[in-house]
């Protein structure tokens, strides 16, 4: 099947603001909350016209004070460019900013509003003001307002396009205008074309809009036409996020949703204006001039897009449209210089074509493995340069597989410790001083003592560091408890003091072993120190600001896990299995890199109001990061398992924020995503009907394998049989093929890795081996089991079968699981069939994993098949380990399709700035994807 969804590219299909305006049709415009994403109605429905809520029955949830005060007085915004005010004819256009920081006693002042009687504001006044505008602008301007039997023919345009050749129903007839205005009042308040004001809604609660038009109904109503801007709790990040990401209160986002609302629904004039994003995540202490309202990006509730505006929008044309600077052209322009290119980057030469990747929570490396193929079919060379992992077998098997990373053994907060030091360390011994003279300082030798006959302490020297760590206050460790799925469990470091410690190689002692890890104020050894460091920047050990490209990682939220029951639903990010998402955050924040790519479990948007989900993307936006959510299905992607997962992509101003790419296969569902996301589900409107390739399923991916027993040990074997399907010449190829580069001088000899199951105890070997070789074959099959007209099932107790080792044929817990309704305990898998998600363990108790003709559980390899790693792909650690290893890791056509977009915005080449909203939200991928870029 495809996998579709009400799509909504265009400008009317977005999310409406938190509370819904009151709808001349109130069923057709329901009560929504900002995480339910819904559609509005449609713009060609001009009968059921969205509209605020009248003045007259409104309760107004705030003053007006309070309105308009703004956040704090602490410093609000890191940006700078020219503000761009959205109220032309404004006095305070003509208002002499300063660039300090403006206190909340120096906002602009708010017109005195309407008096209320309990609560509710009354309306004085409300009418328009002036003559209308000439039929002849009114049509030009707004065609559709106006039916072909309105006015004369020297008023209309004569254009056959703008008259409508259809009569207009008894409907239609009442919402055709009778004339357009530039000007109205409502309170004794004017307000003009283009004015930003306050909006009333249903709930007493207020929107900040501008004004596109006044016009006047054939019923002589009054109406004015607007475009909304959201607040950060009408998006999908929402409120009540806990401390530590408190958006400005001052700080909007631009949309392109526009409606008709009531004339008398406006409260207030308000001071909008734009500015320039912090230019390439610079940090500057730039302020916000004196405004109400500013807004530095735009919002799209399409996968919850929040991006970069152009520098010129469409406007009204009675509006004057100014430029909007980035900070750096800011600066060069008063210099009387040439701004640069906000493509290139200070750090890199443009020369250089090496991207560089770092994985946090990397597991084995499937995440950068994809993201690094994908680029090399995009023409990016993107380099997995850094990897993260707690778990170090996980450890192993990336640095096998990719030698060229720095691969680290060690918790998040700790590398987060480590990598702050270290831009310490690199800038007390900056490369660029490198050749520059030195006053040495020779080492204090220990003095021969010839006359000193007994027993010291023994003097040692040292050669060489040879590596560095944090020792933190605290101390993760990866667990594994009885088979289940791993999780950390933290302890308090008290044998050491926080800090960094370097690995010391003694002068005179040869073996590795005898290397020690020493804390820095322990050694006595400035140069050797220097030395380190130096060599560590040309090697580029650790990251420093700069000098990453793109992060991605899956920070673990076990927290979130639908199979944990304690889970912490009050204070989820106080739970240390979700602290993980903080880290990443944080990290982000501080090494500031191009591009970021964030995976995780869809329960992230399920558990507790998706907070850990909306956390995310908060973060992102408040670090002035584009940044968009969308739930990807692996099956879409060429792969026999349904596996739904998130991916929030993030990336800095000066950038294009990489599309999702839309599927390229039909799936066989076997999954549900969230009601309340279906807007972020990367998908085909469901108007479209697309040529996709037809699903893959088990014998596609798995069929070439050899055979091998329950008992098999080996974990390489030579191939028995020519790959069958393209599938299978494409998991076969050779790394330098997937990587696009020259061939081997001598290729290396094709064997099979990890191709073994986990060994079943002999008791559950003997329940294996009896369920039948058939499609739906599972413990039902099972020899005593009695088949209730309920559909459960019960075994005689009287009479039960028995094992030779005395235990029943039928266990107790396949018979309770899922109160007996269940056919997953010991199910067999069939060739036309795929499989839900790849998981990390392999135990047949209560999942369908016995291969379709083999007594045994699916292999580790054929679980690394079904996730798309490459067979060249070896893995370590016990059979348990690799397991979860590939069960935990992304799919790697996932991370390659996406690796393919980021590719085509990494490179450094100019490039026109594409705004990620309609259908620059999505790409299709090539025809045969990635075949159409590999000669096999």
């Amino acid at each position: 099947m495809v996998i579709k969804t009400k799509r909504r590219l265009s400008a009317g299909d977005a999310i409406e603001p938190r509370q819904t305006r009151s709808s001349s049709n109130p069923q057709k415009s329901p009560a929504k909350n900002n995480q339910s994403p819904t559609r509005t109605p449609s713009s060609k429905k001009r009968a059921a016209i969205s509209k605020a809520k009248p003045a007259a029955k409104r309760v107004r949830r705030k003053s007006a004070s309070d309105v308009a005060a703004p956040a704090s007085d602490e410093e609000v915004v890191e940006t700078s460019g020219q503000a761009d005010d959205c109220i032309p004819g404004d006095d305070s256009d003509n208002e002499e900013h300063d660039d300090t920081e403006v206190s909340s006693q120096e906002s602009d002042s708010v017109e005195p509003v309407a008096p209320s009687i309990k609560g509710e504001r009354l309306t004085l006044s409300c009418r328009f003001l002036g003559k209308p505008l000439p039929k002849s602008e009114a049509y030009s301007r707004w065609p559709h307002r106006y039916s072909s039997e309105d006015g004369d023919d020297e008023a209309s345009p004569s254009s056959d396009s703008v008259r409508s050749t259809k009569k207009p129903s008894s409907e239609d007839v009442s919402q055709q205008c009778r004339h357009h205005y530039a000007t109205a009042e409502v309170d004794n308040k004017t307000f003009k074309i283009g004015d930003c004001v306050h909006v009333n809604a249903a709930g007493g609660s207020t929107f900040v809009a501008r004004i596109l038009e006044f016009f006047e109904l054939k019923d002589k109503s009054k109406w004015f036409r607007c475009q909304w801007f959201y607040r950060v709790e009408d998006t999908s990040i929402g409120k009540d996020l806990g401390k530590g990401i408190d958006h400005n209160e001052k700080r909007i986002f631009y949309s392109e949703l526009e409606d008709d609302n009531p004339l008398d629904c406006i409260i207030e004039k308000k001071r909008v204006i734009r500015i320039a994003p912090p230019a390439k995540m610079k940090s500057s202490k730039q302020v916000v001039h004196r405004c109400d309202y500013y807004y530095d990006m735009g919002y799209n509730a399409a996968y919850s897009t929040f991006y970069v505006l152009p520098e010129e929008l469409p406007r009204d044309s009675s509006e004057e449209v100014s430029t909007v600077e980035t900070s750096e052209e800011t600066s060069c322009r008063r210099e009387g210089e040439k701004p640069k290119s906000s493509r290139k980057s200070d750090a890199r030469p443009e020369s250089l074509p090496e991207y560089s990747l770092l994985d946090l929570y990397s597991g084995c490396g499937a995440m950068s493995t994809g993201l690094t193929h994908g680029c090399s079919l995009a023409g990016a060379n993107l380099v997995s340069r850094w990897a993260v992992d707690l778990n170090e077998n996980a450890c192993l098997s990336l640095k096998y597989n990719h030698p060229e990373t720095e691969v680290r053994n060690e918790s998040a907060e700790d590398f987060l410790s480590l990598i702050k030091a270290w831009l310490n360390l690199c800038e007390k011994h900056p490369l660029d001083d490198e050749e520059s003279e030195v006053e040495e300082h020779p080492e204090e030798q220990p003095k021969d003592d010839d006359d000193n006959d007994s027993d010291e302490e023994e003097v040692y020297e040292v050669e060489n560091i040879v590596g560095i760590r944090w020792s933190g206050e605290s101390k993760l460790e990866f667990k594994i408890d009885n088979g289940k799925s791993p999780h950390y469990k933290e302890t308090k470091n008290t044998t050491k003091k926080p800090g960094l410690e370097f690995k010391v190689k003694w002068k005179n002692y040869d073996d590795p072993n005898d290397d020690s890890w020493e804390p820095e104020e322990h050694l006595n050894c400035p140069e050797k120190i220097k030395e380190f460091v130096l060599q560590g920047q040309r090697r580029r050990i650790l990251p420093v600001p700069g000098q990453c490209d793109v992060i991605c990682g899956g920070p673990p939220c076990q927290g979130a896990s639908g199979f944990n029951r304690f889970r912490n639903v009050t204070e989820p990010l106080q739970c240390l299995r979700n602290k993980q998402i903080i880290v990443y955050m944080d990290i982000v924040e501080f090494l500031k890199p191009r591009f970021v790519l964030m995976e995780n479990v869809v329960d992230i948007l399920k558990f507790a109001n998706g907070i850990l989900g909306r956390y995310a993307l908060s973060r992102l936006v408040k670090m002035h990061y584009q940044a968009k959510l969308g739930l990807m299905v692996a099956g879409c992607y060429g792969l026999p398992q349904f596996r739904m997962r998130v991916f929030l992509w993030g990336a800095a101003p000066e950038e294009n924020l990489p599309a999702y790419p839309l599927p390229s296969h039909t799936v066989v569902q076997r999954g549900h995503y969230p009601q309340n996301w279906e807007k972020n589900v990367v998908a085909y409107d469901e108007s479209e009907t697309p040529e996709l390739e037809a699903a893959l399923l088990l014998k596609d991916a798995i069929s070439d394998l050899p055979k091998i027993e329950n008992s098999t040990l080996q974990d390489e074997m030579p191939y028995t049989q020519s790959p069958r399907t393209q599938f299978q010449k494409l998991i076969r190829a050779p790394q330098y093929v997937l990587q696009r580069k020259p061939k081997a001088a001598k290729p290396p000899k094709q064997i099979l890795y990890d191709h073994r199951s986990l060994e079943l105890n002999t008791d559950d070997h003997q329940r294996v081996c009896q369920i039948p070789h058939k499609k739906g074959a599972c413990f039902r099959d099972l020899r005593g089991i009695k088949v209730l007209p309920d559909g459960t099932v019960d075994v005689d107790r009287k009479k039960r079968i028995l094992l030779p080792s005395g235990k029943p044929l039928v266990p107790d817990y396949a018979i309770t699981f899922v109160r007996g309704k269940s056919s997953k305990p010991f199910g067999r898998l069939w060739w036309d069939e795929i499989v839900s998600t790849v998981v990390t363990r392999a135990e047949p108790h209560n999942i369908i994993i016995l291969h379709p003709e083999q007594d045994r559980v699916l292999s580790i390899r054929e679980n690394a098949r079904l996730q798309g790693f490459p067979d060249w792909y070896k893995l370590f650690g016990a059979v348990k380990q690799r397991y979860m290893q590939v069960g935990n890791a992304v799919a790697v056509p996932v991370a390659r399709a996406l690796g393919y977009s980021l590719g085509h915005c990494i490179k450094s080449e100019p490039r026109q700035r594409i705004i990620p909203t309609g259908k620059a939200a999505t790409m299709m991928l090539p025809k045969k994807f990635p075949y159409c870029f590999l000669d096999l």
